[in-house]
């Protein structure tokens, strides 16, 4: 029988286990690999379990606390000590903004979304900041307008004067929510076992290198902090020495980062203040007073070591191949410190939502938040530290400014930071491997259709026999047994020649499908866009496939059949300039505005109406504009096109401009203005649109939605032991 003693010896603190769950799940996802999978809704389940308490304790534990302080307390907090939370914040932010500029170049492009369409999500910022419905805001998880309610709440408890009897409930409710947080708490092995473990299982070895960057961002920024800006700070505006902060903090820092709490720490923290100041024989008359308000209140606001778990965002933007506009930079900034007022498990969801990133990021900083968080800890705990003695000098005269003094530390600060910065761009230069393989995903797509007896012309072939052309093109089809439809040779992704010399695309598909509906056999000839409407009036082919836009003026010189689809006006321009043509409003303010338009001038008059002050130049190709040289700013084209035009040149981007986003529909010439080809035309696109024929095509040509066959990722029981094929 073993002792009380000896099952005390070989009981695992939290903290171990929740390591031992991290490692443990990381292994089992290696060894397994995508059997691990199914985890994921263990992860999800206990993402949510976390979540539950959250916003509660925010509003009961701010009211609780600022209610319970005098005024004299609220002052002092509020003006002098406000200034440093301030600055802090600041410093924080700023160290955040600049780590990104060490993220390597990632190289990436993609096919057509929906999402180029839709217009931001405007934020609402009263109902963001004002708690006008504070259940609305609560249920909502509104977190800036919960955090202001309960400051506001909390400040008219000050005056208050029969508040006892409220406050003793108010500490029974937050002792029940700590109390369930922490039995939530205790599953936390099990949930980062099964977060991690679904994630090694399914990751790929692209996006855990990718995953690094922030491993490595995160921390180089938070040990900056803790060890370099943080002290320095103290030391540029005190009497103080780096060993002497460095020194006395030494436990406290160890036991934050050991248990991920900061909480357990601050007593130790106290003592720690109060023995420095002691040390140095700077005691004055409050100067202990001070420090027992300030530290227990300070805990309250975001520090450093929350604000920092900003740079995830900043990560998840970069990670996903977006970019955040300066508007949403201002959203970042201000509703992120506010939300880290609460809890990070629901900040971080909550901003994800209002930056418009996509939920599953969250699940990357679960992961890996096992080791991050042990160093926002140590990094909570210093700020902690540093602003109570910061705060105490000042409120006690100690703190002078020598501002020789405070120029060569600020130097030293500004050197560091930009050394931690390029070190880490130097890393992931070696680490980071970013090879983009888009453009050769669109250049190798192949038929979805099953391949027909088909001839390709890349001339125009001699016309059929007179008498076999004056047949009606229906008749003339069922009895030569030959559908001839007319292609552009350069028109992505609706016909174009792949890299094995194949023509594929969009309407080539549909055109295959056409062909096998009707039992014919196919053929495709060539033509020009200026020549298109002459080449259907001497039926050179019956029907021309190549997402050919229709505008008033071609109504007059060629028969549509019914729209298939609708293009939507869209300019291809670099990567660094997309912002200026995101909206209409900034694109009036650009001078000697120079867009270019293919041969065929679809989009001239809509552009000449939209943007009337801008120079107009006609291409032969949109080649000219991606693979030569030219001053124009952008070319004027379907996004559509344009998205797949930048799979093959990657450092272009398609945007749509808004408000207002222009459509033009999309349809079937047909030749020699023959009305029952047309009507046969739009009946034959209504049933593929019914069938769903029609949506599958389009979802592999224009969206990319390409159904590859996955290989298993590597795993031991796969790949070493062979126990599963």
């Amino acid at each position: 029988m073993k002792t009380e003693g000896q099952r005390k010896r070989f009981k695992f603190s939290l903290s171990t286990n929740i390591l031992l769950g991290f490692v443990m799940g990381v292994a089992c996802g290696i060894f397994f690999g995508e059997y691990c999978a199914f985890l994921k809704i263990i992860g999800d389940a206990f993402i949510k379990l976390l979540q539950i308490t959250i916003l509660p304790y925010i509003t009961v534990s701010l009211i609780l606390g600022i209610g319970s302080l005098t005024f004299k307390q609220a002052k002092l907090l509020g003006v002098k000590a406000g200034i440093w939370i301030l600055l802090f914040w600041a410093i924080s932010i700023a160290v955040v903004l600049l780590i990104p500029f060490s993220f390597p170049h990632w190289e990436s492009a993609a096919f057509f979304s929906t999402a180029l369409l839709d217009e931001p999500k405007p934020v609402d910022f009263l109902d963001l900041y004002i708690p006008s419905n504070p259940f609305k805001s609560l249920a909502n998880n509104i977190v800036p307008a919960v955090v202001l309610f309960s400051i506001l709440t909390g400040v008219a408890l000050i005056s208050i004067k029969e508040k006892e009897h409220l406050f003793k409930n108010f500490k029974a409710i937050t002792d029940a929510l700590v109390k369930v947080t922490n039995i939530i708490v205790q599953l936390t092995p099990i949930g980062v076992f099964a977060i991690s473990a679904a994630a090694a299982g399914t990751m790929t070895v692209e996006e855990f290198g990718r995953l690094q960057v922030y491993l490595v961002s995160f921390n180089s920024a938070a040990l900056l902090l803790t060890f370099g800006i943080l002290p320095l700070l103290v030391m540029a505006l005190t009497p103080f020495r780096y060993k002497d902060i460095i020194g006395v903090s030494r436990d406290a820092l160890i036991t934050a980062f050991t248990t991920a709490n900061l909480f357990v720490v601050l007593s130790v923290l106290t003592y720690n203040c109060k023995t420095t100041f002691e040390k140095y024989k700077l005691e004055r008359e409050n100067t202990g007073y001070y420090i027992d308000v300030l530290i227990p209140v300070s805990f309250n606001f975001p520090n450093a070591g929350k604000l920092i778990m900003l740079l995830f965002l900043l990560f998840g933007t970069w990670f996903s191949g977006n970019a955040l506009s300066l508007g949403q930079y201002v959203t970042f900034v201000v509703a992120g410190l506010l939300s880290f007022f609460g809890g990070i498990d629901v900040a971080l969801p909550f901003m994800l939502d209002i930056l418009q990133l996509p939920a599953d990021l969250y699940q990357l900083y679960v992961v890996t938040g096992v080791i991050n968080g042990r160093t926002a800890t140590l990094l909570a705990a210093m700020n902690l530290l540093v602003f109570t003695m910061l705060a105490t000098c000042t409120l006690t005269g100690i703190l002078k400014i020598n501002w020789r003094k405070v120029f060569v530390y600020t130097g030293i600060m500004l050197g560091l930071t930009i050394g931690v910065i390029a070190l880490n761009r130097i890393y992931f230069h070696w680490a980071v491997k970013n090879e983009y393989t888009k453009d050769r995903v669109i250049a190798n797509m192949e038929s979805t259709v099953i391949p027909l007896d088909r001839r390709v012309y890349k001339e125009v072939p001699e016309p059929m026999a007179k008498d076999t052309l004056e047949l009606p093109t229906l008749k003339r089809i069922k009895e030569t047994g030959i559908l001839r439809v007319g292609y552009h040779p350069a028109n992505l992704p609706f016909t174009y020649f792949n890299d094995s010399g194949v023509l594929v695309g969009f309407d080539i598909d549909m055109a295959h499908l056409l062909a096998k509906e009707l039992n014919c056999k196919l053929v495709f000839i060539p033509f020009r866009f200026d020549t298109l409407a002459e080449q259907l009036r001497q039926k050179q082919f019956d029907v021309a496939m190549s997402g050919l836009r229709v505008t008033t003026d071609l109504m007059f010189t060629m028969l549509y059949s019914e729209p298939y689809m609708d293009s939507t006006l869209a300019l291809v321009v670099r990567d660094h300039r997309r912002e200026e043509f995101a909206t209409r409003e900034n694109l009036e303010a650009i001078q000697n505005l120079k867009i270019g338009i293919s041969r065929l001038k679809y989009f001239e008059p809509i552009l000449q109406d939209y943007l009337p002050q801008a120079e107009v130049v006609t291409l032969e190709s949109p080649r000219v504009f991606f693979e030569r040289e030219h001053d124009l700013d952008a070319i004027l084209m379907s996004a559509e096109q344009g998205a797949a035009w930048t799979l093959l040149h990657p450092r272009y981007q398609a945007v749509v401009p808004k408000p207002n986003v222009v459509k033009v529909p999309v349809a079937y010439p047909i030749a020699d203005y023959d009305r029952d080809m047309a009507n046969f035309m739009s009946q034959w696109i209504n049933f593929k649109k019914k069938d769903g024929k029609l949506k599958k095509i389009y979802d592999y040509w224009i969206l990319g939605q390409i159904e590859t066959k996955k290989k298993p990722r590597w795993s031991i029981i796969r790949n070493v032991l062979r126990w599963v094929k």
